[in-house]
């Protein structure tokens, strides 16, 4: 028996339409949009066009010129913060954050930009008080993560929306850990920024992600080149989603994005939510029983799908070997990209087991990792 339980890192399997849009987008297509005329690239710039109005649709994004493709939440990231932030600049964010963010923003600091880091909670949650406390009349952005990937604590992003709002600032959202499992609408809570990755929660395929960019925010590129367009100045050019998106756009994956959203939304979000929500339950429930078992995060409440633990007495990377080795589970052990996590929440430097069920895990495999999991400690 084979189970997988790394979802927070890349969901799988795909569903079955996502394999068979990427197979058909580079089997029937092949190629560019925006690079000639003829049907081939016409076929692909409508793959790109319909996939983009899809997911400006599925974020409630007014204007899907304003979605941009990248190929990480990473990339997305540092378009935002760098295509933003300038010297003397002050930016409010969490001692909680992975690196796809942390890292920017230490970057930035040093370019000198000012950072102010907000601590959590001993579950890796973070008030809003604390967020309006740390605001300055300089302060241009707020950025954090809506959930961790780490202990699966959820932060109230609508309330610090407002702080945000309030203060003059922009809000910037890692929505790694929750895009397709909680709903997000950029209009309704107040996100200027949406950064995703396509890979996790939206079933895409590795390599892909977006960028939501509110209406009046003109960030300066990351890269430059060709666009497919606007080809006789050597100025990138003034109109999005181009001015964001230089470089060969990958057609096939893009494809595969779109089947991945569409299968969300033919199932019903809050269909994938109660299920996961259903494992994720059984997971704590049985995790929270086992002798010298130490569970991170919140216990109770709202939460992703994330669940972090240690057991006294097995390192964590030993943990995940032997899962792996003896029982054929997939987990994942370690810092998982957020030391600073670890760091607020007492794992730090061995760091977790991590397990992520998502919606192709049952209950039977839960039972069968519990089981494995309890003749190892024992």
């Amino acid at each position: 028996m084979s189970v997988f339980l790394d979802n927070a890192a890349t969901s799988f399997p795909k569903p079955d339409a996502v394999y068979q849009a990427m197979d058909a987008a580079m089997r029937d297509v092949g190629v560019a949009p925006g690079r000639g005329g003829y049907r081939q690239s016409l076929a692909a710039a409508r793959i790109v066009f319909e996939a983009r109005s899809a997911l400006a649709r599925f974020f409630g994004v007014p204007d899907s010129s304003r979605l941009i493709f990248t190929h990480s939440a990473t990339e997305s990231i540092n378009i935002a913060v760098f295509g933003l932030l300038k010297p003397g600049d002050h930016v409010v964010s969490t001692c909680v954050e992975h690196n796809a963010l942390a890292r920017p923003l230490h970057l930035a600091k040093k370019r000198g930009v000012d950072v102010t880091f907000v601590p959590s909670d001993s579950c890796g949650i973070v008030s809003e008080r604390d967020i309006a406390r740390a605001m300055r009349p300089d302060t241009r952005l707020v950025a954090l993560a809506h959930c961790s990937n780490v202990t699966g604590a959820v932060q109230p992003i609508a309330e610090i929306a407002e702080v945000a709002r309030i203060g003059g600032a922009l809000f910037l959202v890692d929505a790694a850990q929750s895009a397709g499992f909680f709903p997000i609408d950029v209009e309704s809570i107040g996100i200027d920024l949406l950064a995703a990755p396509g890979h996790k929660g939206l079933y895409g395929p590795p390599g892909t992600g977006i960028l939501a960019v509110g209406a009046g925010i003109n960030l300066e590129p990351l890269q430059v080149g060709g666009t497919g367009g606007s080809a006789s100045t050597p100025e990138p050019p003034e109109q999005m989603p181009e001015r964001l998106e230089s470089g060969t756009i990958n057609t096939p994956a893009i494809a595969g994005l779109k089947a991945g959203v569409e299968f969300i939304e033919a199932t019903g979000l809050e269909v994938i939510r109660a299920k996961e929500s259903v494992l994720v339950g059984q997971l704590l429930e049985g995790l929270h029983g086992m002798p010298g078992v130490r569970l991170y995060g919140p216990l109770q409440g709202e939460r992703g799908a994330a669940i972090s633990f240690n057991a006294e007495g097995h390192d964590p990377a030993s943990l995940g070997f032997l899962l792996d080795s003896t029982y054929d589970i997939s987990v994942r052990v370690g810092l998982h990209c957020a030391p600073d996590v670890h760091r607020s929440i007492g794992s730090y430097p061995e760091g977790t087991v991590r397990v992520s069920p998502g919606f192709f895990n049952s209950e039977t495999d839960i039972d069968y990792f519990l089981r494995a999991l309890r003749e190892i400690i024992s």
